[in-house]
C-alpha cells in the first residue's frame, strides 16, 4: 500500500485528495476515506492536497497510526478492486474498530473526541 490515509481524516472527508487523484482510487468509507493499494500509482498528488495531513508514504505513517494501514486492508478485503471510487460511492466498508470510534471533536456535529 503505497500511501495511507490515518487518524486525521476521521470524520473529516475533506475529499481535496479525491479531486487530486489522477486515477480515482481514493474511497469513501462512512468515516474516512481510504486508497486502494492496487490502483494507486503512487503519484503522491493525494499527499499534498490533504488539508488535513492525514496522508502519507505507507513507510512515514507516525507510530500512533500504524493501525491505519491495516484498516486500509481491511476495507479493501470486501470491497475488492472495482477499478475506480466514483461508481462505488459510499460504502459501509469501514474496519469495525473505526466504526466504533468516538467522533472526533471538531467535525462535522463536533459531538466529541475520538482517540487521538
Amino acid at each position: 500500500m503505497p500511501y495511507v490515509i490515518s487518524e486525521p481524516c476521521l470524520d473529516v472527508l475533506d475529499k481535496s485528495c479525491v479531486e487530486q487523484c489522477p486515477v480515482d482510487c481514493i474511497y469513501e468509507g462512512e468515516r474516512m476515506l481510504y486508497i486502494h493499494p492496487e490502483e494507486c500509482i503512487d503519484c503522491g498528488a493525494c499527499e499534498g492536497a490533504c488539508p488535513m495531513e492525514a496522508i502519507r508514504h505507507e513507510s512515514a505513517v507516525p507510530e500512533r497510526w500504524h493501525d491505519h494501514i491495516d484498516a486500509g486492508r481491511t476495507f479493501f478485503e470486501t470491497l475488492g478492486s472495482p477499478g475506480g471510487a466514483t461508481a462505488v460511492g459510499k460504502t459501509a466498508n469501514d474496519p469495525d474498530w473505526i466504526k466504533n470510534l468516538g467522533p472526533r471533536q471538531g467535525s462535522a456535529g463536533d459531538r466529541g473526541q475520538s482517540r487521538v
